[in-house]
């Protein structure tokens, strides 16, 4: 997973691609790198987060006023210096940053070998600026050989290319991997995400796949990749530049837990939105949510509201695993696909397929992105520019409108009014902060932890394992709590401790025998559920509990702020940036 900016502007380009670049940190990353244009190409790279690197080498002080800036996750290389992009030629006259997977990237490179090409590099992108060389060499111009090298291509790609041959000209191409265009006075910008620009110019255009944009001093130009010149919309991004900054919170991700009870009040003025969806719906026999990670979990919240409420046959599916499910598969299925950013490489390969032979909805929080283009119905989230890698406020955004969908299947006013109580529900859970954070002082030594959870409850035990293992590198179990007897009671002794999501409603005394259950294996439980079960409290070490009559089946949207919270904390009680784990990226646009 990689970030990709490019600009042409009025003034030094080296500043603005490192302030732009630094705006897509999020998508996680192990390198960085520039390269400007001011006669010869200039570049500068190196391995690391971005403020050591720009302390060693001082990335901004290279020349010219248009350029291209990288931040790269590894895929193909170790992440060293030589890997970081941008990629150049074998003359250094082109410059070269992608985002994505060169399938044969091996086989081209041998052929170009043997033609007489050098390769500096184990990255499959440097095949890239050397497949442009050669057909430059050819007589064509940067335009027409950029064209010609990505046919040659097999795989994914966002790419920003400059030769030192063809001044005041940048060339972006995008296939399968996201790319924008934004539109300023006098000035340019390509970027794998909004964030990065919005400092300069809300106007942005989404390239489609096999699109490319070409950037001049006096504007931008879009074609297809025969080459015709398209007329691309422009979109107005209502996001404020603030919005993506931290807004006076330690870290992004506590920022974007304290956003959530507004996230909740805007995702649910779609609902006429969603209204109309649903009145395009063909009469269904079955849904299929398919989704990955967090996205994953709220489509298990989806499944059971379904059931419950409709009595429509519902399956869950991981993205990389939909191809398997395929021959299930007809007309009177209904497909919904989750996908923050609808970007999301597996989930859009499952749109691909769904779109043979079922009706597909995308559930998406980036307007104008892929998932949108290509599938039937869309639905927006709400929830603004996440920049944190963990999943927060997306996370209830989806959730939300997941509710919001079956109210609008089911005609049921009841679940739509009890939405409306949410946020406040959450803000219980941002007003009880210094308590969750004692509990996250008490077990952040913890090596192991187990969430476990009943019904409406299990996807929330699942949501909050997968917190602790992303933010805190504990190893955390979800289980559906019926399922301690067959196997992971056996794991459970004091040193494991165990949070119970026990929300009033007809799981509770299960769970309750569920506790009584690790309590006698030595476990030190901690609950989510409510202040006013004298049983719960009683039979728990720690509580974090709600006021108030929150059902069991509105239950997954405020209950997992506590566990959003005790992840955050347990994070930093252990010294980890919770913005930034290691080994992970926001938006998984690779396979």
């Amino acid at each position: 997973m990689c970030g990709i900016v490019a600009c042409i502007i009025n003034d030094e380009a080296a500043p603005v691609l490192l302030e732009c670049v630094r705006r897509l940190e999020y998508r996680g990353y192990d390198s960085v790198g520039l390269a400007t244009l001011s006669g010869d190409i200039y570049i500068k790279k190196g391995e690391g987060k971005i403020d050591d690197v720009q302390k060693r080498l001082d990335l901004t002080d290279i020349p010219g006023n248009m350029g291209i800036a990288h931040v790269r996750w590894a895929t193909h290389g170790l992440p060293t210096g030589i890997n970081a992009h941008p990629q150049t030629d074998c003359k250094k006259r082109i410059a070269v940053v992608h985002n994505g997977i060169i399938e044969n990237y091996k086989e081209l490179k041998a052929n170009l070998e043997d033609e007489g090409h050098i390769f500096a590099s184990e990255t499959d992108t440097e095949v890239l600026s050397h497949l442009i060389e050669k057909y430059m060499e050819m007589g064509n111009g940067l335009e027409v050989a950029t064209r010609l090298a990505t046919k040659d291509i097999k795989g994914s790609y966002a790419i920003a290319v400059i030769s030192a041959d063809e001044p005041n000209k940048i060339i972006g191409v995008r296939k399968e991997s996201p790319l924008i265009v934004g539109v300023g006075e006098k000035e340019s910008f390509i970027a794998s995400d909004v964030p990065a620009i919005l400092e300069h110019t809300k106007n942005v255009i989404y390239l489609n796949d096999n699109e490319m944009v070409i950037l001049r001093p006096d504007g931008v130009v879009i074609k297809d990749m025969d080459g015709n010149i398209l007329d691309n919309k422009v979109n107005i991004i209502d996001w404020s530049s603030d919005m993506a900054e931290k807004g006076g919170f330690k870290h992004f991700m506590l920022k974007e837990i304290h956003e959530q009870p507004d996230v909740v009040k805007n995702t649910l003025m779609e609902f006429s939105e969603i209204e109309k969806v649903v009145g395009k719906f063909s009469k269904f026999k079955r849904i299929c949510f398919v989704a990955c990670g967090t996205s994953f979990h709220a489509s298990l919240v989806g499944k059971y509201l379904f059931e419950t409420l409709l009595g429509i046959p519902t399956d869950v599916l991981l993205s990389s695993e939909f191809l398997f499910s395929e021959g299930a598969l007809d007309k009177n299925t209904l497909v919904i696909l989750i996908t923050q950013s609808g970007e999301t490489a597996d989930t859009l390969k499952a749109l691909k397929i769904a779109n043979k032979k079922s009706e597909t909805l995308a559930i998406v929080n980036v307007l104008g992105s892929t998932a949108t283009r290509e599938a039937n119905h869309v639905i927006y989230t709400r929830a603004g520019p996440e920049i944190g890698v963990a999943a927060t406020k997306t996370y209830v955004s989806q959730l939300v409108s997941i509710y919001m969908l079956v109210s609008a299947m089911s005609g049921n006013d009841k679940l739509l009014a009890e939405l409306q109580k949410v946020p406040d529900y959450m803000k219980q859970a941002l007003e009880n902060e210094d308590h969750i954070i004692e509990i996250a002082k008490k077990y952040k030594d913890a090596s192991d932890f187990f969430f476990i959870g009943r019904g409406f409850s299990y996807p929330t035990a699942l949501e909050g394992a997968l917190k602790l293992k992303e933010i805190t590198y504990i190893h955390g179990e979800g289980y559906a709590a019926g399922e301690l007897k067959h196997g992971p009671l056996a794991l459970i002794d004091d040193n494991v401790p165990v949070l119970a999501v026990v929300p009033p409603g007809e799981s509770h005394d299960k769970t309750l025998s569920n506790i009584e259950e690790v309590k006698a294996r030595g476990a030190q439980v901690i609950a989510v559920g409510s202040s006013k079960d004298e049983v719960l409290k009683s039979e728990s070490h720690d509580i974090m509990g709600f006021d108030g009559d929150i059902s069991e089946m509105l239950s997954p949207i405020p209950y997992v702020v506590p566990l959003q919270l005790l992840s955050y904390y347990i994070s930093v009680e252990r010294g980890i940036d919770p913005d930034k784990p290691k080994n992970l990226a926001k938006c998984v646009t690779v396979e």
